[in-house]
């Protein structure tokens, strides 16, 4: 069966459908915003970076899980605190920009940047879309060496892949100073929500992320009723999945796969993890450093143990998958921990004829 995603899954991935949190408000035109990736606030991180219109660079992280704050601005150029017109001129060097802060203790900066490379057209160097112009070109500003090298890896990776179908132009350059736009830019795909997707969609935003990521071919992934879960359902899955439970270590079905392929959620087949991202851990589950899409996953706060994690579920299945904590290897320092009763797993081989064929690229 070919695989479609559903319009409720492509606004999703697009941003802004789902009401964010306080903590995604802000935006001024104050001063500029400079130093090192690690902010104020302590333990919160700052990534900024550039892929065209910030109205749809902005709109993918204001409701990813771990993401505190996102604000829309102008970083490159040579003028002191510039107003959209300046910038609109191209002739101020600055870029059209978003900075996010984020929690890496729940998202990571490299998962940051996965989410950024789906949405924008990389190899495009005299701008972006029907945006045209130097203020409209892409750039990855690092705020400090890990940032760069994770920048580096992921852009090699990326082309090597060749699914942008041309050599990646984007810059790494190191961040100097981040002006804020003006209060009507900020969070434009809740404020002006119709003009938002009229403007995705009549630039040709949507219709190439569609064409380079597979988007258009078939998932619903939708959850069954209960009665036929339970009937789809091992009493092992149905536990974990629907209630929260925990498989015993190292009696895990998939924590010593060492196979080529994808896991999906057991209930609805959304694509979750890569084989390429997976490593042994020592706990006795399957453990991954990063999903394959950030967007694909739900993360909260679980205290029900005196120790307080994140859980990790399924956004669409609404299925418990495990917890991720910060204790993992890089390049995210993260570890996911996963329950193989949440998981099926995708053999490589199989992937493009039970439809996740548009994942095949992660392997190449």
């Amino acid at each position: 069966m070919v695989r479609t995603l559903s319009l409720v899954v492509l606004l999703s991935l697009a941003g802004c459908v789902r009401t964010g949190d306080a903590g995604a408000q802000g935006g001024g035109r104050s001063a500029a915003v400079g130093g090192a990736a690690v902010t104020a606030d302590e333990g919160l991180e700052t990534a900024t970076f550039a892929g065209g219109c910030f109205w749809c660079i902005d709109a993918p992280f204001e409701d990813l899980d771990g993401v505190r704050k996102v604000v829309s601005g102008y970083s490159g150029g040579n003028v002191r605190n510039p107003t959209y017109e300046q910038v609109s001129t191209g002739s101020t060097g600055h870029l059209e920009t978003v900075q996010v802060t984020f929690d890496p203790k729940v998202i990571s900066y490299s998962e940051i940047l996965d989410v950024y490379w789906r949405e924008f057209d990389p190899t495009d160097a005299g701008g972006s879309f029907y945006d045209r112009g130097s203020q409209y070109l892409s750039a990855i500003f690092y705020h400090d060496g890990t940032q760069r090298a994770i920048a580096e890896a992921t852009t090699e990776l990326l082309d090597r892949s060749g699914v942008f179908g041309g050599s990646i132009v984007t810059k790494i350059v190191p961040f100097e100073s981040f002006y804020p736009a003006e209060d009507y830019h900020q969070h434009y795909c809740r404020t002006s929500s119709d003009r938002y997707h009229s403007y995705r969609a009549g630039s040709g935003r949507d219709g190439y992320i569609a064409k380079t990521w597979g988007k258009s071919a078939r998932a619903d992934f939708m959850k069954p009723q209960d009665d036929e879960l339970r009937k789809r359902l091992t009493p092992l899955q149905y536990q974990v999945t629907q209630r929260g439970g925990t498989e015993k270590p190292f009696d895990s079905e998939y924590d010593e796969n060492k196979r080529a392929g994808i896991y999906v959620d057991v209930v609805s087949g959304e694509p979750l993890f890569s084989s390429t991202d997976k490593f042994d851990s020592g706990t006795g589950w399957p453990s991954f450093s990063k999903p394959i899409d950030p967007r694909m996953l739900v993360k909260k706060t679980d205290r029900s143990l005196l120790e307080t994690r994140v859980e990790v579920r399924s956004r669409y299945g609404d299925s418990h998958l495990g917890h991720v904590f910060p204790d993992g290897p890089t390049p995210t320092r993260l570890r996911y921990c996963m329950n193989s009763a949440s998981l099926r797993f995708i053999p490589f081989d199989d992937m493009q004829k039970d439809g996740y064929g548009n994942f095949l690229w992660l392997f190449r």
